[in-house]
């Protein structure tokens, strides 16, 4: 891998253009966004914005969920949130939501949300630093299950 991230086949006169690393799509993705720091995206949820935690279940258990967030798996995103899909959840009615996804540390999310806008959901976003950023800053954390029953 070269040090921009680059993998894919050598064309014989350099890189085949069609093929870009993980960190060219993932810059691309946040170019796209408008992307909303966790103290924002928390405003902004108390304003009813859809917060939509993406994490898988091992991650909320471990960690904790944010009050009052969407807990939607990031394999069924797309399906829950298109207003279109006879699969959406409820809160999905239709394209002008304003949707804040939140993964872990911030990565997933950015990906999530771009794929989002190609759904038409063009107010989707994601917040920076993910979960760990937004308890870093001391918003509303509900523990996880297993520190509670202690």
């Amino acid at each position: 891998m070269g040090t921009d991230g680059y993998v894919g086949e050598d064309t014989g006169e350099g890189r085949n253009p069609q093929v870009r690393g993980i960190d060219a799509i993932l810059s691309e993705a946040r170019g796209r966004l408008s992307r909303v720091n966790p103290e924002e995206a928390y405003a902004r949820q108390r304003a009813g914005a859809l917060l939509v935690d993406i994490r898988y279940e091992a991650l909320r258990r471990r960690d904790g969920t944010v009050p009052g967030a969407l807990l939607v798996e990031r394999n069924e995103l797309e399906w829950r949130l298109d207003p279109l899909c006879a699969h959406r959840l409820p809160q999905a009615e239709h394209h002008d939501l304003d949707v804040l996804v939140l993964c872990n540390e911030g990565y997933a999310s950015s990906l999530a949300a771009l794929s989002l806008h190609e759904l038409g959901l063009r107010r989707a976003t994601d917040v920076i630093g993910g979960f760990q950023a937004w308890a870093a800053a001391g918003l509303p954390v509900r523990r996880p299950l297993n520190e509670e029953n202690s």
